[in-house]
C-alpha cells in the first residue's frame, strides 16, 4: 500500500507575510495556505520520495490567538487522519509562539494507538515574504523525521533539531533556533536531510487521565490561570480571580504559580492562593526557572509541585485533569 504523509496547516508566521521582503519581524501571520506554502517548496517532492501527499487546513491563526477551538479541531483532525491505514505520518505547521504548548496538549490527548505514528509540528522564525524564509528549511526536515522508521510520537522540528512535545519550549524570541528541550536535551538533529537520532522516542506517557477526542467536542474548558511569583509579590492577582466573574465569564477553577527558584512563594502571594484553594480552586506549583524541575521536600505543603513541567504545560495538565473530574 502506497503510503501518505499528510500536511495539516494552523498559520503561524510560517505562513505569514510582510510588504517588504526584508521586514523579518513587522509581518502579519496566517496568510498563505498550507498548499502554497508546500508548492513553494520546489525540493518537497524529492524529499517525500515515494509516498503519497495529502494536505489540510485546518486552522488559519496566528499562534498568540490558538485557543480551545482550534485545538478541539485540531486534535480531532490528527486522530482521524493517524486513524487511516494509508497514512503512516503527519505534520502539522504551527506557530512558534505557542508551539510547546499545542504539541503537549496533543501528546496528552491522543490516544497511544495514534502515537505510534510520527505527528510532527514544525514551523518558522520568519515570514513566508521573508527574503530568507526558515519555514521551507524547516518543512523538509519535518518530512526527514516523518520518513524516519525511528520517528513516533508528537515531536517538534525546527532549525534541524527535534524536540519532544514534553521537553520543547521556545527561548528565543528572534532567532532562527529559538527552541530548546533544557535538561532532557534533543532528541536528534537533521543533516542533510538525514535523521541522526541522539535518544529513543519517548513512548507516549500522559501525566494523568486522559481526556478522550471524543469528550473534547462536549466538556467545557475549565478556565486555569497563571500567576508568576517575583519580588514584592502580593496576593492581589489571586483574590481577583477568586471574585465573582462576570457575566458571561467562567470561574476559576485552577491556579498555577510560577514559583521563583525551587518553587519558592512570597508569603503574601502564598496566603491568597491558600484561599483560593480553600474555595475550591485547584493550586499546582511549578518555577520560573528555565530549566529544571521543583523538588519535593520534606516539609508539607498544601499544593503538589508540577511533575516536571513548564507552568503553561502545567496548565494545560491541570485543565485536563479537571475536565477528566478530578
Amino acid at each position: 500500500m502506497l503510503k501518505k504523509l499528510v500536511f495539516l496547516g494552523t498559520g503561524g508566521t510560517i505562513a505569514g507575510m510582510a510588504s517588504s521582503a526584508g521586514d523579518n519581524v513587522g509581518y502579519k501571520a496566517a496568510q498563505v495556505g498550507v498548499d502554497q506554502l508546500l508548492a513553494a517548496i520546489p525540493t518537497l517532492a524529492l524529499a517525500v520520495g515515494d509516498w503519497a501527499v495529502a494536505f489540510e487546513q485546518v486552522a488559519q491563526v496566528d499562534s498568540k490567538d490558538m485557543g480551545w477551538a482550534q485545538w478541539r479541531a485540531l486534535a480531532q483532525r490528527v486522530q482521524h487522519q493517524t486513524s487511516q491505514t494509508d497514512v503512516a505520518a503527519l505534520i502539522i505547521t504551527h506557530g512558534t509562539d505557542t508551539l510547546e504548548e499545542t504539541a503537549f496538549f496533543l501528546s496528552q490527548v491522543l490516544p497511544a494507538a495514534v502515537q505510534s505514528k510520527p505527528v510532527v509540528l514544525t514551523c518558522a522564525m520568519r515570514p513566508a515574504s521573508s527574503l530568507t524564509p526558515d519555514g521551507p528549511q524547516n518543512v523538509l526536515d519535518a518530512v526527514a523525521v516523518a520518513r524516519s522508521v525511528h520517528a513516533r510520537g508528537v515531536l517538534a522540528v525546527c532549525a534541524g533539531t527535534v524536540h519532544s512535545a514534553r521537553d520543547v519550549q521556545k527561548v528565543h524570541p528572534y532567532r532562527h533556533n529559538a527552541f530548546d528541550s533544557g535538561d532532557a536535551g534533543p532528541l536528534a538533529y537533521v543533516e542533510e536531510g538525514v535523521v541522526r537520532w541522539l535518544h529513543a522516542c519517548p513512548v507516549a506517557e500522559p501525566t494523568g487521565t486522559t481526556v478522550s477526542i471524543s469528550n473534547l467536542t462536549t466538556a467545557a474548558w475549565p478556565r486555569v490561570e497563571i500567576v508568576l511569583n517575583h519580588a514584592g509579590a502580593s496576593g492581589a492577582i489571586v483574590r481577583a480571580l477568586c471574585a465573582p466573574p462576570a457575566d458571561g465569564d467562567p470561574v476559576v477553577r485552577g491556579i498555577v504559580v510560577a514559583g521563583t527558584g525551587n518553587g519558592t512563594i512570597h508569603q503574601d502571594l502564598e496566603a491568597a492562593l491558600r484561599g483560593a484553594q480553600q474555595r475550591g480552586i485547584r493550586v499546582v506549583r511549578t518555577t520560573r526557572c528555565a530549566l529544571g524541575c521543583v523538588v519535593a521536600g520534606t516539609s508539607e505543603h498544601k499544593w503538589p509541585p508540577s511533575i516536571a513541567l513548564s507552568p503553561v504545560k502545567a496548565r494545560i495538565a491541570l485543565m485536563l485533569d479537571l475536565m477528566a473530574g478530578h
